[in-house]
């Protein structure tokens, strides 16, 4: 687990240790990049080939250069991924050219899901889903190792159990 520098928690003396995501997920988001270049790429330039002419198949290539930018950046924003526990809340830190940082109170969380699909469980990847009573204050943490979530989800929600708010 990456580990970012610390930084200020508002209060004096306060530092945060911030948890970056698993390398594995820079991985996952460039296989799946590849896979929808190839299907865009096949999807417009084989039917354009074929009832418009060859010189219209070049359309495709619009789906790989894309590609090829999205693979550049796909390490950057994985970089921006960040999270840290506080004692009242979680901070969810991201974005390259417009940063979110999302704060949810352990109080407001209602549930606390790990989920991870087949492609994420083969790369050894899972994904933490906070759910609170207000729907825009929802927040995900992809990228974790799975043993990481599930102590992630039991933290969050024996946290969310002491300091409840009630609804």
């Amino acid at each position: 687990m990456e580990t970012g520098s610390p930084r200020e928690a508002g209060m004096p003396g306060d530092e945060l240790e911030w948890r970056g995501l698993r390398p594995a997920l820079v991985r996952v988001r460039r296989l799946l990049l590849v896979v929808w270049a190839v299907v865009f790429a096949a999807g417009a330039g084989v039917p354009l080939g074929l009832l418009v002419g060859p010189a219209w198949a070049a359309v495709a290539l619009l789906p790989v250069a894309l590609a090829a930018w999205g693979w550049r950046l796909v390490p950057r924003n994985w970089r921006s991924w960040r999270y840290a526990e506080r004692a009242d809340d979680l901070l969810i830190s991201r974005g390259v050219l417009w940063h979110e940082e999302t704060v949810v109170p352990y109080g407001r969380m209602q549930l606390v899901e790990v989920t991870s699909g087949p492609l994420e469980r083969r790369f050894g990847l899972a994904t933490v889903q906070l759910h609170t009573a207000a729907a825009a204050t929802d927040a995900t943490i992809p990228g974790l190792d799975p043993a990481e979530a599930e102590r992630l989800r039991d933290r969050l929600t024996e946290l969310g159990e002491a300091r409840s708010a009630g609804l």
